[in-house]
């Protein structure tokens, strides 16, 4: 886990808690006690209060009115609760979307111009439809985390895109693609992307997806990609 990623679980954890100690919050974000020291003292630069008691019964307490003095968000984040919204939407699993909608916009408003250009350009690629009730998703599996960020950077820079995939029946290979859209089949994610060695367009299940590596060099360029009628771009999806 990145420091990042601790630093947001550590928060999380005690906001969420109340109370936890260093020894459990190591456990719980796989660290050394060390290290979550560490991170504690850089919470509290960042401008977060995070009281400690000695003696039993205590441990670290975050002030429930703190907050980071400057928020920093990514392009992939907002781009991460976007899709998730729109997958919930789109199973009909989203008794709160109009909470929801309303606290993305006020994300969104937060954004710099250069980073509203990105997630136009990422939404852009995305699409949304219904998943088959004949297909079998009794064998879905988690999807890698390091997917989305790797998603960031070749679609935003036209760049290949390596990883090793698994078939239906298991049978792994390395592939190099040119990804050209995300495609939502709740519960089902896909990327869509030209095979250059077949000479078509290929859907890679994202749980199947594993060690994706960007790779450099010419860029590719973008596809007109073929869908059915009932899946729609996600600017078109109903609201």
């Amino acid at each position: 886990m990145n420091i990042r990623l601790r630093h947001d679980a550590i928060v999380r954890i005690l906001r969420r808690k109340g109370t936890s100690t260093v020894d459990g919050l190591a456990r719980e974000i796989g660290a050394s006690r060390r290290t979550v020291l560490r991170d504690i003292s850089a919470l509290r630069d960042q401008g977060f209060v995070i009281h400690s008691e000695t003696g039993r019964g205590g441990g670290l307490q975050l002030d429930p009115t703190s907050m980071q003095t400057t928020a920093r968000l990514s392009v992939v984040e907002v781009f991460a609760l976007i899709i998730s919204v729109a997958s919930m939407r789109a199973a009909g699993s989203l008794p709160f979307s109009d909470l929801a909608d309303a606290g993305l916009a006020k994300i969104e408003k937060g954004l710099s111009g250069d980073k509203v250009r990105d997630l136009r350009r990422l939404l852009d690629c995305l699409y949304v439809g219904q998943l088959s009730p004949r297909q079998d998703i009794s064998n879905l599996g988690s999807i890698d985390p390091e997917l989305l960020p790797a998603f960031e950077a070749a679609f935003l820079q036209r760049l290949h895109l390596r990883f090793c995939y698994r078939d239906a029946k298991g049978f792994e290979t390395i592939r190099e693609v040119e990804p050209q859209a995300m495609l939502i089949l709740p519960p089902l994610w896909y990327l869509v992307a030209w095979d250059a060695g077949r000479e078509d367009f290929r859907h890679f299940r994202m749980d199947r997806i594993s060690n994706p590596e960007i790779v450099q060099g010419a860029q590719f360029r973008r596809r007109h990609v073929p869908f059915e009628d009932d899946v729609c771009p996600f600017s078109d999806m109903p609201r």
